[in-house]
This record gives C-alpha cells, structure tokens and sequence, in this order.
C-alpha cells in the first residue's frame, strides 16, 4: 500500500483543532478490529464453527445471507494489513482471538496451527513498532459450548477462563495489554433478549444470567492471568456505553433515563469496580421475577482490579417514560421506556452524531468510577461511500466525525477524565454483523471482489493527526 506523503486537507474548527491538539505526545493512537469480521479462513488450520458461523446461516437473520467465511481475508494477508498499519501512524492495534481457532469446541488443548497465526502476528506488529492490544472475546463463542447452554450457563464462564490461559501463558512474554470481553452487553442483549446478534435467542432472563456469567468469566480470567504474570501487564474489559438523557424533567422521563443507564452501564461498572450490583437495577429485575444467579464468591472474583476500562462509543439518546398516548406503563404494567430524537443528524446506520454526548460520558464514568485509567478501544460510524476509479473515497461525514469525537476525548481531559488513548473503528471495512457487508467503518477501504485495501480520507487525516501531535 501506498499512502500519499503529503497531509490531506480537511476543514477544522479552530475550537475542534486547539482541543486536538492539546492531548499529549504519549496519548495512544490506535485502531480496532475483530476476529470473525476480517479473518475469514473459518474452516482452516482446525478451526471449528462459532456462533456466528451458525448464526450467518439462518435464514433472514444477515444482511443477505452474508457470512464472514472469507471477511477480508485477513488470515492470509496478515503481514500485509500490519505494514498498512505502519504507514498509517498507528502505534496500537486492538485485535480479537478467534476462540474457536485456538481451541476448537471451546474445550480441550490449545490447537497449535491456530495459535501460530496469533503469535505471528504480534510478532509482526512488535517488528513493525506497534503494540499488540489483544482482546480475548469478541462474540465467537465455540458453537459446541453454546450447545451446552452458552453464556447462561455457569459452565462457559469457566470454559472461558481455561481459554484465556491458553492464550495467555503462549503470548504473555510479548502482550502487555490484555482485554476479557468486548461489550458484554452485546453479548448478552443482543445475543439472548432481543435475539439481533448470535445465538439469537429472545429469552430475557436468560440474558441476565448471562450478564452474570460473562463477568463471571471475566474476574475468573482476570485473576488467573494476574496470578500468572511473569511480567507487568495491562487488564482490562471493554464496555459499550451512551449517555442517557431524560426527554425532559418529569419523574417518567428521568426514571426512564435511570433504568436505561441502569442497564445499559451500571449494571457492569458496579460489580466491576465496586463488587455489588446496582439496588435499583436489582430491584427493577426483581419486579420482573428476576435474580441474578450469584453465588458466594462471585462478586468478589467479578470486582478482581483491572488497569484499563476500554469504552467504545458510538452514540447518545433521549429517553421518555411515557408513550405518544401519554400511559407510562404498557398492558402488563410494566414502565415504559421510548427512546426521542435528539435532532441530530445521522450516520448510515441511523444512529446520531452526539460527540458532547461522548464528552459527558468520560466524566461522569470518571467521576462516579475514579482511578481506573480510560481508553476509548472504539469510536467511528458507517457512511455511504462512493468510490473514485483509483477505490479512493472522499469520506467528508466519517472524517468529520472523527474530528468532532477526538475533540470530545480531548474535552474530557480537559474537565479532568484520565483518557489515555483512542482507537478508530475500524480500520477497514469488513463483515458488520447482522449488517453483514451492507455497512461501511473502516478507514481503509476494502473492495470485496479483489481485497484491494485503499486509505480513505479519514484514514488519512487520522494519519497526519497522529503525526502532529506526536510532534513528528
């Protein structure tokens, strides 16, 4: 690949360009991606299938059938994609373990050819200057332990924990930064109420019992990595959050902002950091008829210290207690929530650009959650690219957004949030999940019928904004 050597021209506001300029020259800038989105290659080298290969074959579940069977083909065009990275600036990648590449059926011994790709790789990246920030789940559950019961089920906590070992004792002498799971809410909601996301399930309370099991698996994994450490290192878990405002100041309205905060973030941050779940949010769920299944010892393996909370942001909302006829409960009697436009305008996948929305969140999880160093492991929005012949694009809303959000991470620095570092999401273009190949994030294009990669604009100013705050 072939950047440009001259910096790209961009429209900022002396507001947006003195707030980036003001973080610091140890700042981290990096990008993120996942396994199942770029890797491909889902039955090589002893691979066995995920929830997500299983998933991608429902009918009507995808965007078009899509599957990541060939993604980017990143397994293959590896050395590649980190050279991209090179010539990007970036000095961190955060990546994804396939589980069920290193340990097929998610039980059992390490499989040695899937781990050798893995430790290519941060070989690779350490040759080429950039840390390895590696992320041990991003949703590809072994098919067989979601056949066991999956995250409901108290067992895959501990599967998942035996996993993370695996991958831990072959690559601790070279990663430093360790990540548990990435947006656990996903897993959980998505996964198991509201059945969007693999396994695709519609059960409620067995999604809280996975909320349970999956910070279960991380304290477990959490502790044992410590315990092994030969060297310092970096832990930590990465949650999905968004400011929650109320539509206006009614009981409804901010009870209804309440339990979507309660949900949303509280519900993880507390035991995480204070080992105790919300009262309110236990108390909501109990009116459902819903108790977390915890058992003794739990909250203390849950609330296990971690030296980086990853925070991936995307958007904010509005929140209403009440429907357009005016009833704050609905024919079970239970409390209504709505979400309202915030007036904004909208990426491609209609979510709002609100980057004062990303500023508050810092501060507040700063303030309510203090001495846990911040990391934003995601930010970034999909946009309708159009492509020049040469596969350029000229990507003025996604590069926009990028300048509004970095300013928002250097604006929470400034009211005093202890924000670290920032990854883009993501680096190119790849499977987005239920979006199959509909959605666009990356900062490299990827043209799907040859894999070529081509730097957008965005990847460009992301480029030059690395390189002059660095001084370089």
């Amino acid at each position: 690949m072939n950047t440009v050597a001259a910096p790209v021209a961009v429209s900022v506001s002396e507001q947006d360009r003195a707030l980036i300029a003001s973080l610091p020259t140890d700042f981290r800038w990096g990008v993120a991606t996942s396994s199942y989105q770029i890797e491909g290659a889902v039955d090589v080298d002893g691979r066995t299938p995920s929830i997500w290969d299983t998933f991608c074959r429902v009918p009507g579940a995808v965007h078009e059938g899509d599957n990541g069977d060939v993604a980017c083909e990143h397994y293959t065009r590896m050395p590649a994609d980190v050279a991209m990275l090179k010539d990007l600036a970036i000095d961190s990648y955060r990546f994804s373990v396939a589980w069920p590449r290193v340990q097929p059926r998610g039980r059992g011994p390490v499989n040695p050819a899937g781990l050798a790709f893995y430790d290519r790789l941060v070989d690779e990246l350490l040759a080429q200057g950039i840390d390895p920030w590696l992320t041990l789940y991003h949703w590809d559950l072994p098919q067989e332990l979601e056949d066991a019961g999956g995250w409901p089920a108290r067992d895959t906590a501990y599967r998942f924990a035996d996993y993370s070992m695996l991958v831990f004792d072959a690559l601790q002498d070279r990663v430093k930064n360790w990540t548990t799971l990435n947006e656990p809410w996903c897993s959980a909601m998505l996964g198991y109420a509201y059945g969007l996301h693999a396994p695709g399930k519609q059960d409620f309370p067995a999604a809280m019992n996975a909320v349970h099991h999956l910070l279960l698996g991380h304290g477990l994994a959490t502790k044992a990595m410590r315990a092994a450490a030969s060297a310092p290192i970096d832990l930590a878990i990465v949650l999905n959050a968004a400011t929650a405002y109320p539509a206006t100041d009614a009981v409804e309205d901010v009870e209804a902002a309440r339990r979507a905060d309660g949900m949303g973030a509280r519900i993880y941050l507390d035991p995480l950091v204070h080992g105790r779940y919300p009262a309110d949010v236990v108390a909501d769920l109990g009116k459902r008829g819903i108790e977390l299944p915890i058992q003794d010892g739990d909250l203390e393996i849950i609330s296990t210290p971690i030296d980086v909370l990853g925070l991936n942001y995307y958007f904010s909302q509005k929140f209403s207690g009440s429907d357009e006829n005016g009833r704050t409960t609905d024919d079970e009697g239970n409390p209504i929530s709505r979400t309202l436009p915030l007036g904004r305008p909208t990426t491609a996948m209609d979510w709002e650009i609100v980057p004062e929305g990303f500023t508050d969140l810092l501060v507040r999880i700063s303030k309510d959650y203090p001495g846990i160093p911040l990391v934003v492991t995601e930010n970034g929005a999909a946009f309708e690219d159009e492509a020049d012949e040469n596969g350029y694009v000229t990507d003025d809303g996604r590069t926009a957004y990028f300048v509004s959000h970095v300013a928002a991470v250097a604006a929470a620095r400034q009211q005093g949030a202890d924000v670290r570092g920032y990854f883009a999401w993501s680096l190119m273009d790849n499977f987005e999940w239920a979006y199959g190949y509909d959605k666009r994030f990356g900062i490299v294009r990827v043209d799907y019928d040859t894999q070529k990669r081509t730097p957008k604009q965005s990847a460009l100013w992301y480029r030059d904004t690395i390189l002059t705050t660095r001084g370089a």
